[in-house]
Formats: C-alpha cells, structure tokens, sequence
C-alpha cells in the first residue's frame, strides 16, 4: 500500500467543459439580444486579504466570458443594517442578475443574518435559506446549487461512475459552505453519508469501509495515511494558505495519500467551483427571465 501512487482528479478538465456549456448559453442571449449582458456583483464588506484575491479571480474569469462583474466594496466600517440594505437594493434592481457575498464578513457582521438579504433566485453561491431548504427537501432542481459541493459530486461521479446510488461516502467538516449541503446533495443520489468532524474519534475505524472520503475542515494535514485505505477516493475541498517562505495553497489531505485517487489542491475542486458559479450565473437569468432550466 505503502507503494500505491494515487490517480490524480484534476478539476480543469471538468471545469472546461462546464466553461463551454456556460459561452455557449452566453452566445445564444447575444445573438437575439445584442446589448443583453448577464451581470454579476460582488459585495465586500471586510479587509480580508483571501477574499479580494478571490474576487480579482472571479472578475478575470468574468471578462473572459462577457460577463459584466462589479463590486460594491462597502468596507469595514458599514453597519448590518446598511449592508442589509445594499443587498436588498442589488436583489431588487433586474439589472443585477447575480449576487456574491464573499466571506468572511468584518467583525461584529452577522453573515447568516445578511444572507436572509439577498434575493433566491440570485443567490449563485447557493448559501441562503429557501436554497439550502429546497436541496434538504430533494427539491434541487428549483433551487441553486452549492458550487462547491457540486464540484464535489462532479468529482465523485468522475471517478466512481455517474450512478452514486449505494456507494458510501464520509464527510469530514460539517460547515455551511460544503459539508451540510453536501451530505443532502449525495443523500439526493442515493448516496450513504457519513458525516464527520475535525473531533470525531477514531477516524480510521469511522472511514475504513467507505468508498469515498471527502474533506472540508481547513485544517492542514488533517487526513493521514494511517487514516485512509487503498480502495478509497479522497476529494480535498480543504484550503490553507502556508505561513511559510513558499507559501501557498495546501489541502487537509496530505498529498499523495496511498488511495485510489485523490483531488490536488490547488487545482482539484477549485477550477471547477469557479466554473459552476458561472454555471448558476446562467441558471440565476434563466429562473428570472422565466426561460427553461435544465
């Protein structure tokens, strides 16, 4: 076992793939409505170093496809009220076809409290309430998806097959963004879930019969060796910044694990969840204009 060297599961290939799907939805609007611009917001509301790298990624990828990107950085200093009031502004202006609240928030914001704020139906992050709601129900198909959860079961389904239906699969990190949506998301496949944390005892034991084993905590180093089996498949949603002269971005998964495959960080469940966002972009304008959506 010792020996194993892991398939790798790159998320690019997935992600351009979702990247054609989206241009292509893009030059249909344009060619029957030539001044038609999907636009896409970014609200900040914190100094947070990671979240303006992310938002420079989200604005290349933006201009890339034809998307109009804004941001409406309100700074640290703005009150809940005042951010509560931007984005019920930004959920009722049909010029703004999706909204992204990056997180973290500034001390003293409540973020559950401001994602209350912003309108389902452009909610492309997937994260308030009536979404979350619907996936818990089995209603996904009304509701707009997680990316990055999506990106996961993208993933699974790469590698263990398109029919998820009686595999088993723990998830390690029971957070908002990813391991709650995530465990109703493949319960909706008929997926056998085990949900895990950070704390769980004897984690070895927990996952030594599952097929799958799919990380979320952002804690690095977190997944081991002698935590994991050779007919595992380990998904890494984990991201941690180095404080290191390298630097970088590093997984909770010790890379090269001796599995069958396991996700790279950076570059696994990344690219493919910055796609996806695009991906509900599309879905967002299709439930607003009242056009079909797959």
């Amino acid at each position: 076992m010792a020996d194993q060297q892991p398939q790798s599961l790159p998320g690019k290939p997935l992600a351009d793939g979702v990247t054609r799907g989206v241009r292509e939805a893009l030059t249909g609007w344009s060619a029957l409505e030539p001044r038609f611009e999907p636009h896409l917001v970014s609200v900040l509301a914190s100094h947070d170093p990671a979240s303006r790298v992310y938002v420079e990624s989200k604005a290349r990828r933006a201009r890339r496809l034809g998307v109009r990107f804004t941001v409406r950085d309100l700074g640290t200093g703005t009150t809940q009220d005042e951010l509560h009031a931007e984005l019920q502004r930004l959920s009722a202006d049909e010029d703004v076809h999706g909204i992204v609240l990056e997180l973290p928030l500034a001390a003293g914001l409540d973020a559950d409290a401001a994602l209350l704020h912003i309108a389902p139906r452009k909610d492309v992050e997937g994260l308030t309430p009536a979404n979350l709601a619907l996936i818990a129900a089995g209603r996904e198909p009304e509701a707009l998806l997680p990316p990055t959860p999506r990106s996961v079961r993208f993933l699974l389904r790469e590698a263990l097959g398109d029919d998820l239906r009686g595999l088993r699969a723990a998830i390690i990190g029971p957070g908002r963004t990813v391991g709650r949506p995530l465990a109703f998301m493949l319960n909706n496949r008929g997926v056998t879930v085990t949900l895990c944390n950070e704390h769980t005892r004897d984690l070895a034991v927990v996952l030594a019969g599952q097929d799958a084993v799919v990380v979320a905590v952002g804690r690095a180093g977190l997944l081991r060796p002698e935590h994991v089996q050779a007919h595992h498949v380990i998904i890494d949603a984990g991201i941690n910044v180095q404080a290191t002269e390298e630097g970088g971005v590093v997984g909770d998964a010790v890379p090269d694990l001796p599995v069958r495959a396991q996700t790279p960080v950076p570059g696994g469940v990344g690219p493919l969840t910055s796609a996806l966002m695009y991906q509900n972009l599309v879905r967002a304008v299709r439930l607003q204009r009242g056009e079909p959506v797959e």
